[in-house]
């Protein structure tokens, strides 16, 4: 007779699967996947709380890539602030002006936070956008996950000092090697840098100890740019498909995020690269700047800087990608920090000519009837 201790009772609750606890992470409420910050906390909860272990966030850059970069260094400043490593890529600037530009942390959340509304405080503007879902720019109460930053000053000397950041440089003598998978070299450089920093950090999951484990951080800044160009369009877009990959492939089993920010505008897309792309990663979001278009003298954009799109959320443990709650996403740059928000339509507090003349439109269309009615009567 079998023991009680392995009876199993019928409707009895399994004790579930204890989470790692890993500094600067939180499980994620949908699949319980480990999530760390992008450093924005309105852009975490757009995306559905956070970046996944082991994932890829992919950032489409700007038409001048200025606002890419600020969202690059928002994330390369949360891995500082919470001694998260750091791995920082790029060939069109170089890595240390990227860590010289991360902003300040800021210590004190009230006063960089927006007052809240009395929920039982009937909204002014208009009774449709009462029950709508905003983006909330705040952290979790209680929760140390994500950050504020002020964009005019920069990080706090003792912060880099202790932070672990590592400073990709592009190795001239491998862009001789023959024996390269890739038509530039230089992507078989940063993956085999990224192995490196992944084996020697154990940030590999076969290799990670059970306590102090880390997630490493990569940004990789401008990726498939002029200077990541091969002979033919053909070979660069081989060799940047190839690149995201394998990459994915070593962040599938490590401790480690990657963001990259791609200039798609310098692609034709021909051979759809840009769908590729973001097929290959676990989450897309595209900006589009205002500057220099007529966007910009727009009356309904005039207090926004750009279009926030999201092309594809993260479903690593699920069978289809996520769908976001949030649409019509903007984002604007003020003195001291980047905010994201949904777009509503301002509401109209009077009559207007162009009103006046629809309803005159409207009338005079009635009145040609006469006194016959059609089937259509409203």
């Amino acid at each position: 007779m079998a023991s009680d201790a392995k009876r199993i009772i019928p409707g009895e609750i399994k004790p579930k699967t204890r989470l790692p606890t890993i500094s600067g992470t939180k499980p994620s409420l949908r699949n319980s996947q480990l999530l760390i910050s992008t450093g924005i906390p309105s852009l975490d909860s757009t995306i559905g709380g956070g970046l996944p272990i082991g994932s890829i966030l992919l950032i489409q850059e700007d038409k001048y890539g200025f606002y890419a970069k600020i969202l690059l260094k928002y994330f390369m400043a949360e891995g500082v602030v919470i001694s998260q490593p750091v791995l920082i890529a790029s060939q069109d600037v170089q890595p240390s002006q990227l860590v010289s530009g991360l902003p300040a942390v800021v210590d004190d959340l009230e006063k960089h936070t927006k007052p809240t509304n009395n929920v039982d405080e009937p909204m002014k503007i208009a009774w449709r956008y009462q029950n709508m879902k905003v983006v909330d720019p705040t952290p979790a109460e209680g929760q140390t996950f994500g950050h504020y930053y002020d964009l005019t000053k920069p990080m706090q000397q003792d912060l880099l000092e202790r932070a672990d950041i590592k400073q990709w440089q592009n190795n001239e003598e491998m862009t001789l090697d023959k024996n390269s998978k890739f038509e530039n070299a230089a992507y078989t450089d940063l993956l085999c840098t990224i192995e490196r920093t992944l084996r020697d950090g154990q940030h590999f999951l076969s290799e990670a100890p059970d306590e102090e484990t880390k997630i490493l951080r990569i940004a990789i800044h401008s990726l498939g740019s002029r200077l990541w160009l091969s002979d033919t369009e053909k070979d660069s877009n081989r060799d940047l498909l190839k690149f995201v990959y394998c990459f994915r492939a070593l962040l599938r089993q490590s401790y480690a995020v990657g963001v990259l920010t791609i200039p798609v505008n310098n692609f034709d897309n021909t051979d759809n690269v840009i769908e590729r792309l973001e097929h290959l990663s676990d989450i897309a979001i595209g900006l589009e700047s205002f500057a220099g278009s007529a966007k910009e003298i727009n009356p309904l954009f005039k207090d926004y800087h750009g279009l926030l799109y999201i092309k594809k959320l993260c479903a690593l443990n699920g069978l289809s990608h996520g769908s976001s709650q949030y649409r019509d996403l903007v984002f604007k740059l003020r003195r001291k920090k980047f905010l994201i928000e949904v777009l509503y339509l301002p509401p109209e507090f009077e009559d207007t000519t162009q009103r006046e003349q629809d309803e005159s439109v409207t009338s005079s269309v009635g009145c040609t009837s006469g006194s016959h009615k059609s089937a259509l009567d409203f």
